[in-house]
């Protein structure tokens, strides 16, 4: 059955959009807590929260997420929580802290008790809450207290919003004007977008979708508004995405896109029936913007199965007070980080030469990132909570994403298959028929086994790659659909550094471990003040000096750190690849053409 989607995802052309409460409705036997959600302060930037709930013990206790699903990140969202006070009839009763984001009240009776407090919300993230006169936006998991004993009951949604603006909820409605959510879960998996911009309606598969932008200027910059064939697009890489995991229509039965467009943001937040894009006006502007934005668009739509309903067994049910170790996020984030860039090709919305350059852009990056002889994949997946989240100036030297290595093993998966007759979308299908279509969690071992069910060399050969330091066998991989990797060579000396000229001078950026730069005594941040006695301004300086002197030349250096001068000795190596091309090869034979043309497709051999 599709839901009422003008009162589910209200805007233009749709019906009116649920109404605003002006105090919690009265709490219903076998429901959960009344969350009302005030923004119309949103000139201070507070969020009032008031909680309804009927206790079921004498003893109520209270805690907030500490991070939210998609993000593994403990976010200590309670630092934005104030004004916490408890209310039963007309007593004021007093919360007792029992953690860092807990509380535990004693009730002198079980009658109703009215939970008060305020969020600021000021930071705009697709994890956190953002609130000015010119829209709101909330991720629930930053907001909404846990009642213990209550989290699988029922949670009802009200919100009081300024005039004039319109909420965008991904909820059913409830017939007293609010939203119902089936328990906590679902309610702080929903976004909620609320202001005065409007909403642009499509089907997928006779699926009822939204989208709504936030963040345009006054030339325009919202894609549905100003490209005319935007929509049709998405909904041709909705429909790819489907076709991806074998089936005819998405895994949600209504589905709403939010997307908030910002000087150079970049990065989105999955939902089971919703995502959440932040994207730069710059990056969209660029000529290879509107490819990119539809990659994010295909990531994260992409999530609805392979994350959310095909979800490793760890994250089933959800922990949201501690950071739990996910063996498996390469296979959750790296295929998912691979197939976005095929899916807006195989929904012919992007030319094999620009696959194979977003391919190649990825590869470069990867075989650049010296942290890979580190990390293995495995370890960069367990390490997600303090490593990829956390990553600093020396972050590149000692770890690799999994996003990153996880979308290379991806492609080294998906052509490994393809030589045994099968390819990486088959493997998707058996997954979501087996785990997440019928929703059981996924453990390490059922991936080692999907995957050597269509390839049995993988039954040894994938726990290696994922526990390995060294990169897969990726030329002879290329080599079978007709590929390679062409190195691009530095005009100058290899350094190790990377230099910025900021206000303080021309200083690094990074410094890369074990290399010139570092035996030179330098560290991220130092201002470079001379090379070779010649008095440094800008990085053409540099590359002027480098260019003159032959590799193996000792350079004397000086430095400035911490308001002190250190001097060293630079001596630049032989120029180092400064990137990878993936290009066509010509010494290819002609079925690697068919080959290459099925597997851009998506399509199996």
């Amino acid at each position: 059955m599709i839901p009422d989607t003008g009162a589910l995802l209200s805007g233009p052309g749709s019906a009116s959009p649920p109404a605003a409460v002006s105090q919690a409705s009265s709490l219903r036997p076998g429901h959960g807590p009344m969350v009302l959600l005030d923004l119309r302060a949103c000139h201070s930037h507070l969020v009032a929260v008031t909680l309804e709930v009927q206790p079921q013990d004498q003893e109520l206790r209270l805690a907030l997420p500490g991070w939210t699903p998609g993000s593994y990140l403990i976010r200590d969202y309670v630092r934005q929580l104030e004004g916490l006070e408890v209310l039963q009839d007309q007593d004021h009763l007093h919360p007792r802290r029992t953690g860092t984001a807990s509380w535990s009240v004693s009730l002198p009776r079980l009658s109703p008790v009215r939970i008060r407090y305020r969020v600021l919300a000021t930071e705009l993230t697709v994890r956190t809450c953002h609130l000015t006169p010119e829209h709101g936006f909330l991720a629930l998991a930053a907001v909404v207290l846990q009642v213990q004993g209550q989290r699988w009951l029922p949670h009802r949604l009200h919100l009081q919003l300024p005039p004039d603006w319109l909420p965008f909820v991904p909820l059913p409605p409830c017939a007293d004007g609010g939203w119902r959510a089936r328990d906590f879960d679902q309610l702080v998996d929903t976004p909620v977008e609320a202001g005065p911009q409007s909403g642009h309606g499509f089907e997928v598969a006779a699926v009822p979708h939204r989208w709504v932008s936030w963040g345009t200027t006054l030339a325009g910059g919202d894609p549905a508004v100003d490209d005319p064939d935007w929509l049709k697009d998405v909904q041709r890489l909705c429909l790819a995405c489907c076709r991806l995991m074998g089936v005819e229509r998405p895994a949600a039965d209504h589905y709403l896109f939010v997307l908030h467009l910002t000087d150079n943001g970049y990065g989105g937040l999955e939902h089971d029936h919703s995502t959440v894009l932040q994207y730069g006006r710059r990056r969209l502007a660029k000529p290879d913007g509107r490819r990119k934005l539809l990659q994010l668009v295909a990531h994260e739509y992409l999530h609805q199965w392979n994350v959310r309903r095909l979800r490793p067994a760890e994250l089933t049910p959800y922990d949201y007070d501690r950071p739990v170790v996910v063996p498996s996020l390469w296979f959750a984030e790296g295929v998912t980080s691979y197939v976005d860039q095929l899916l807006p090709h195989a929904a012919g919305l992007s030319t094999q030469e620009e696959v194979l350059s977003d391919l190649g852009a990825d590869l470069s990056r990867y075989l650049l990132t010296p942290g890979r002889r580190l990390q293995s994949l495995r370890q960069s997946s367990e390490e997600a909570w303090v490593k990829l989240y956390k990553a600093d100036a020396y972050a590149v030297d000692n770890q690799i994403s999994y996003y990153l290595k996880g979308a290379v093993l991806a492609l080294v998966l998906d052509l490994h298959l393809r030589r045994h007759g099968s390819a990486l979308p088959a493997v998707l299908h058996a997954l979501w028929h087996s785990h997440g279509a019928r929703g059981r969690g996924y453990g390490e071992s059922d991936l080692l086994h999907a995957f050597a069910a269509s390839a049995p060399d993988l039954a040894t050969l994938l726990p290696a790659w994922l526990d390995g330091l060294e990169d897969p066998p990726l030329d002879a991989y290329l080599a079978d659909v007709g590929l390679r990797l062409r190195a691009e060579s530095a005009a100058e000396p290899w350094t190790g550094w990377q230099l910025e000229t900021t206000a303080q001078g021309l200083t690094t950026q990074r410094v890369l471990r074990d290399s010139p730069a570092e035996r030179a005594g330098l560290m991220v941040g130092d201002e470079l003040i001379a090379l070779a006695g010649q008095r440094l301004r800008a990085a053409d300086d540099v590359s002027a000096l480098l260019s003159s002197h032959a590799p193996g030349t000792p350079l004397p250096l000086v430095a400035a750190r911490d308001g002190g001068l250190i001097s060293g000795s630079l001596t630049p190596e032989s120029p180092r690849p400064k990137g990878w091309r993936l290009e066509l090869d010509p010494a290819a034979a002609a079925e690697a053409g068919e080959r290459r043309r099925q597997w851009l497709a998506l399509e199996r051999p």
